[in-house]
């Protein structure tokens, strides 16, 4: 949630795990009721990728691969 935002329940639509990674599945790719995506996935600790996104505080970020871009879509066309 973004700063100042209150914290809510919110209800988890499963939409895929990555199919090429075993034997966890993971990443994992989970649609909100709120318009947004979850994304289970790597730890990025690569320090010169983290610096060159300049993350704030109270943010993060996940890697996920190639193969689950086609996934990210709302159904809508």
């Amino acid at each position: 949630m973004s700063p100042g935002r209150l914290e809510a329940d919110v209800e988890l639509t499963f939409v895929a795990k990555d199919p090429g990674s075993e034997p966890s599945g993971s990443p994992t790719l989970y649609r909100t009721d709120r318009n947004s995506w979850l994304v289970q996935g790597w730890v990025v600790t690569d320090q010169a990728a983290l610096q060159a996104m300049d993350i704030p505080p109270g943010e993060s970020c996940v890697e996920i691969p190639d193969r689950l871009v086609p996934f990210f879509t709302t159904g809508e066309r």
